[in-house]
């Protein structure tokens, strides 16, 4: 059965981006679901969508092959601190729209191979640019306990658990895959933290575990700095996060950048109705700015 991503908050980004017409950003174009959008329903648009997942993209570029063989998409393979050295060398001095979709993919969190995910086995890996060098299996085997309870506590919010958790990792390496390294986690944890947890038990480890393989929040505040360089005036940035982290640093962001008026003051939150229809978009946040 072929799996399918769905984009988060569809309506909600074509109404911002509103009357907006010419260039977009779309920073984390993944399977192409926004920039689609985008291109179907704003007319003469043009898209440029980057991604530092090769795997990914290629999907993107199935999607959108009509856009691209119109000269409508530009498809590459760049993270998105990367945004103005791929606009200065297709010639494009500024957007008028950025998008971001800060979430996993389906097709990541699917991929048992990827080591994204705690419901099927695979390798400790986790990485979206699978040309880097440091995995999640290097984190887990090789970084001290004091290094691996403060990610837990400050990217996986484990608040009460972290310095615990990281012991029993330090205990019982080399672990090498996702299965074993949810099992290593249960045994950290109490019963009635597995059991009653509204989440799944090794979710917030596992979120802390590809930030930093990822560098996720590092890279995210380094991109929103040179929004006001890259989005021409009036234009507008949407950013979609799904924890309170990247949401607090974009909140923060828009506010002390003084080129931007935050046109969001508290974030824009999906519908009943696509929360019904896509469990997964139930902790989507949405923030717009307008460059001045």
């Amino acid at each position: 059965m072929e799996i399918v991503h769905v984009p988060v908050m569809v309506k909600e980004v074509l109404s911002y981006f509103g009357n907006l017409r010419g260039v977009f950003l779309d920073c984390t174009v993944g399977a192409g679901g926004h920039s689609e959008a985008i291109l179907e329903n704003i007319k003469g648009s043009v898209v440029i969508g980057i991604d530092v997942d090769e795997e990914i993209l290629s999907v993107a570029k199935q999607r959108l092959k009509k856009y691209e063989s119109e000269g409508r998409a530009k498809l590459l393979k760049a993270t998105y601190v990367e945004a103005q050295r791929v606009l200065s060398q297709l010639g494009v001095k500024a957007v008028n729209g950025i998008i971001m979709d800060l979430g996993v993919s389906t097709l990541q969190l699917t991929k048992g191979e990827r080591g994204f995910a705690f419901s099927s086995d695979g390798p400790l890996d986790m990485r979206m640019d699978k040309t880097q060098r440091l995995t999640a299996y290097d984190i887990v085997n090789f970084w001290q306990e004091n290094q691996l309870r403060r990610i837990f506590f400050e990217y996986g919010e484990e608040k009460r658990y972290a310095g615990r958790i990281a012991r029993f990792i330090v205990k019982n390496r080399p672990i090498e895959t996702t299965a074993k390294f949810v099992e290593v986690i249960a045994r950290a944890l109490p019963e009635k933290e597995r059991r009653f947890r509204r989440r799944h038990f090794a979710t917030r480890v596992f979120q802390a575990i590809r930030i930093a393989v990822n560098n996720e929040l590092e890279n995210l505040r380094n991109f929103l700095v040179q929004v006001p360089d890259i989005l021409n005036q009036n234009g507008r940035i949407i950013v979609i996060s799904f924890h309170s982290l990247e949401d607090r640093i974009v909140k923060e962001a828009f506010r002390s950048i003084q080129e931007l008026d935050v046109l969001t003051r508290k974030p824009v939150r999906p519908s009943l109705e696509e929360v019904r229809e896509n469990p997964k978009a139930r902790s989507a946040k949405m923030r717009i700015a307008e460059r001045k």
